[in-house]
């Protein structure tokens, strides 16, 4: 007995010189003392949150968002868009452009002509949605407790998480027309050019504010994205639930391939097709190659006067040249 456990020692110190393994067999006492005390080390970690010193900039952030999503209300009344049937591309103003880039999946074609139809503040703003956690560091979310727990936007999870309440009053607007509040425009007759020009310069302020916010936050504040889907956790790990959304990795049977996220999977920018003054009413798709593209809150707010900032310039291609215009022998 004594040479056989002599023997099967030297086979495993054989095989972990070989393969570098190290084989280690612990008791079912030092196993429960190991988990005691990573139970304890993450109970300790939660206590560091939420950071006091983030709190101010969550509380910006969802005033940010409060800000945007009136602006962005109040400039649709003035401002159509339109969006396609068939897919998620959005265009600002009354008809859509000609640029064959539809690829449905209600299509069996694939790069047709968009079908367009009225669009409205979710097609401007997408809103990405998180479980609600009682705090961050709590027990991972199982596939059968999917539907016990709220579904929130994504950006207020984060802030939630870092401290700041939603449900403060002091968030909201406030009633001076001069500090960001769309309330003292009444109807879209009184609208004035002036007036339309200070929502949209509020509106853009508040976009870039929430963006920055958010990319503070996620500095601090883990946050997990799927790889395969748009599918959005505030938390050090993702969640357990079977809903990954993409066809051809259902045989791992709707679970999800978690990464970083990161701010455009939080606030995500829609980029859509942007009209010049050099270029045709009706955008072709012959001229696709010359025509810019820009975030669809920055193009709707320009279309009010307000000039965009520099760095979305390459991305617009103001100064691009226009389609030549061919002659038909």
């Amino acid at each position: 007995m004594a040479l056989r456990k002599k023997l099967g020692e030297i086979l495993i110190s054989k095989n972990n010189i070989l393969w570098g393994w190290e084989w280690r067999f612990y008791s079912t006492k030092k196993k429960s003392i190991l988990r005691s005390m990573i139970e304890k080390r993450i109970e300790s970690r939660a206590m560091d949150y939420p950071i006091r010193g983030m709190i101010p900039v969550a509380r910006d952030v969802l005033k940010s968002r409060n800000l945007l999503i009136h602006g962005v209300s109040t400039l649709l009344n003035v401002f159509p868009i339109v969006s396609c049937k068939f897919c998620s591309e959005v265009y600002i103003g009354e008809e859509g452009h000609l640029i064959q880039t539809c690829c449905g999946f209600k299509r069996h074609g694939k790069k047709l002509v968009h079908e367009w139809t009225v669009g409205g503040l979710n097609d401007i703003l997408v809103l990405v949605e998180a479980f609600h956690l009682q705090h961050m560091f709590q027990n991972i979310v199982k596939h059968h407790e999917r539907f016990d727990l709220e579904r929130v936007p994504a950006v207020v999870e984060l802030c939630w998480q870092a401290g700041a309440d939603p449900y403060d009053e002091a968030l909201l607007p406030r009633t001076p027309s001069s500090d960001g509040d769309f309330s003292a425009v009444n109807g879209i007759e009184s609208i004035t050019n002036q007036d339309l020009r200070s929502v949209a310069k509020t509106t853009l302020n508040a976009w870039e504010t929430l963006r920055e916010g958010v990319q503070k936050l996620l500095l601090v504040y883990p946050a997990k994205v799927c790889k395969y889907c748009s599918e959005i956790h505030i938390g050090p790990s993702g969640h357990l639930a079977r809903n990954c959304g993409v066809f051809k990795f259902q045989s791992w049977r709707g679970t999800h391939f978690w990464k970083k996220a990161e701010v455009d999977d939080l606030v995500p920018p829609k980029i859509v097709w942007r009209r010049r003054p050099q270029d045709p009413p009706v955008l072709l798709n012959e001229g696709r190659d010359f025509y810019g593209h820009a975030p669809a809150v920055i193009d709707l707010c320009t279309k009010a006067g307000i000039v965009a900032p520099t760095k979305y310039n390459c991305m617009m291609k103001i100064q691009g040249l226009a389609r030549p215009v061919q002659f038909n022998d």
